[in-house]
């Protein structure tokens, strides 16, 4: 044997060493370790979002299949956003909120099950019941950002052209000839009036702990809001206060009631969405709920709902057509809603 020979021999007998060594029980244990881990880790994440879902009810099939139909859509119109990826991760940090939510709540529900109810078990179950609220003031902000999603230019000339044809005039601009500060005020008061209907029916059904007409109402709002969302996403509408500026003679004034919504307005007003009327829509959803579940309240709501429908057109954020359509889905949202409920599971036994 040469020294090349030798030295080739003294490597594959070092090479043979290293992975004998290598096989020795402790490094083996290791191994088996860690892929151990990694498949407990994937078993823990899988049955804590199946126990996730299972937790969610009606309401969270409607939110989450609309977060997963409007990131389908982000996906598939990428080009017409400005930051798409960042539209897209806010949507699943979104929907893993609501999941983790749902989860957490549940596991509380069922520890005040067998030891009585805390405090901390009264909050989760108030959050789990009130985030629908925070949910769809989200999805109405983030459509200032999705509303050229699909179609990029606006459509407010064919809604004027309906509105002109329904009517025979242009209806924001006809109404300003009987402004006036009262008038104004309680335009703006009835304008106002869309925020509490929900809240209304929804604290006395909360309190009531009726629990499935709760989620009830919960989803046929949802549902019409979802719609709403959708159409806008496909028909961008600007609205009168953006169509028409520079047109008026000058601005509303008013009382407490003009200052508060102006005030709304200015932090929160989104440019576009106006098709349908997300406000008519909610409104309606709502009027529709205190029907089926608290009848006495719609009667009491009617009026409200029916000066609040005319404020919108009064107060130039809405064109005649944005009402029929926020009256349609909000409809459809009641309809479709009622459908749903009626499917097993609706209401998720830990948020009764």
């Amino acid at each position: 044997m040469n020294y090349a020979e030798q030295q080739d021999y003294r490597g594959n007998e070092a090479a043979l060493a290293w992975r004998a060594e290598a096989r020795t029980p402790e490094v083996e244990g290791s191994a088996a370790s860690f892929e151990g881990e990694k498949k407990g880790i994937a078993s823990w994440f899988t049955r804590e979002a199946a126990a996730a879902w299972e937790s969610c009810g009606a309401f969270e099939w409607v939110a989450l299949g609309y977060l997963a139909t409007s990131s389908a859509l982000i996906a598939v119109f990428a080009e017409n956003l400005a930051h798409p990826v960042r539209l897209f991760g806010i949507q699943a940090l979104v929907a893993a909120l609501i999941l983790t939510l749902c989860l957490l709540e549940a596991k509380v529900g069922r520890q005040a099950k067998w030891q009585g109810e805390t405090a901390a078990s009264r909050l989760w179950r108030f959050w789990r019941h009130w985030y629908p609220h925070l949910f769809f003031l989200f999805c109405f902000e983030e459509l200032g950002k999705l509303v050229h999603l699909v179609t990029p230019a606006w459509q407010d000339a064919k809604l004027i052209a309906f509105d002109e044809w329904l009517t025979g005039v242009n209806p924001p601009l006809w109404l300003e000839r009987f402004t006036h500060p009262a008038l104004n005020e309680f335009m703006k008061f009835a304008y106002f009036t869309y925020f509490v209907f929900l809240l209304i029916l929804g604290g006395i059904l909360y309190c009531r702990r009726d629990w499935e007409s709760y989620w009830c109402v919960m989803t046929y709002s949802a549902v019409g809001y979802a719609l709403g969302y959708v159409i806008s996403m496909f028909f961008p509408v600007q609205s009168p206060w953006f169509t028409f500026a520079g047109m008026w003679h000058g601005d509303l004034a008013g009382g407490p009631f003009t200052a508060l919504i102006n005030l709304i307005e200015r932090c929160g007003r989104v440019h576009g969405a106006a098709f349908p009327s997300q406000h008519v829509a909610g409104a309606v959803a709502a009027l529709w709920g205190a029907w089926r579940h608290r009848r006495w309240l719609f009667w009491m709501f009617l009026p409200f709902v029916l000066c609040m429908c005319v404020s919108t057109v009064y107060v130039r954020n809405h064109y005649v057509a944005d009402v029929f359509g926020g009256m349609l889905t909000g409809t459809l949202g009641y309809v479709v809603g009622s459908w749903v409920m009626k499917t097993r599971g609706t209401v998720a036994m830990t948020a009764r």
